[in-house]
């Protein structure tokens, strides 16, 4: 049997001959020598350029947006503690007013209490009332003193004409038509602070004779 026959006859026994390729893709090995393909290669891109741009831009714009958050609640937190270090300032100089304001008040006060011992003495040496009641006034004089002092002032009642935002008619008495509405006496002084009533005078006023209760103010 010639060779040509058998070379003929071995490829028809069913075996084909080996096909050899080569891997020409880079691979690179890992520390511990195992092979890892680049991740370029492994998994290429397939975005546009200008989808990688606008991509960029939007991750600038977003990491802008956060430093400017960040920045505005630092503002924020400063302006708060300002806030609030300011308003208790504020409180702390309000109390400290007021306690001086009521010392002030309760000082002048004093001499008032002097006058009341000193008239409490009188009453018990003195041979005659006219000095007892020079005591007491001296008492009443020091005690509208303080209260002056204070910026309280007493309601103008007698020869008034009446009002009732600062009068409170207790009773009323027959007058000629020139002191119709008049304040004619006065039963409890009123006081006032600015505009502020403390309290109304009781007063009587003058109502001319004949005159109809309906037309009285009073």
């Amino acid at each position: 049997m010639s060779f040509k026959g058998r070379d003929r006859n071995d490829r028809n026994d069913g075996i084909e001959p080996e096909i050899r390729v080569t891997d020409r893709r880079r691979i690179y090995l890992d520390h511990e020598g195992n092979a890892e393909r680049t991740n370029a290669e492994a998994t290429p891109n397939l975005k546009p350029s200008y989808v990688e741009e606008l991509e960029a831009r939007t991750a600038a714009a977003e990491k802008q947006v956060a430093d400017v958050k960040a920045r505005f609640e630092q503002v924020r937190a400063e302006l708060q503690r300002e806030t609030d270090e300011t308003r208790r300032r504020l409180n702390r100089a309000a109390d400290e007013r007021a306690h001086r304001e009521k010392a002030n008040f309760i000082a002048a006060l004093l001499p008032v209490l002097d006058n009341l011992h000193r008239a409490t003495e009188a009453a018990e040496t003195a041979d005659s009332p006219q000095t007892v009641a020079e005591g007491v006034r001296r008492t009443v004089d020091s005690f509208e003193k303080a209260l002056l002092t204070a910026g309280v002032e007493a309601v103008a009642a007698v020869g008034e004409q009446f009002n009732p935002e600062l009068h409170e008619a207790i009773e009323t008495t027959s007058v000629g038509p020139d002191q119709d509405g008049e304040v004619i006496a006065e039963y409890t002084r009123g006081y006032k602070m600015g505009d502020l009533l403390l309290r109304p005078a009781r007063v009587q006023v003058g109502r001319a004779s004949g005159k109809s209760d309906s037309a009285s103010q009073f």
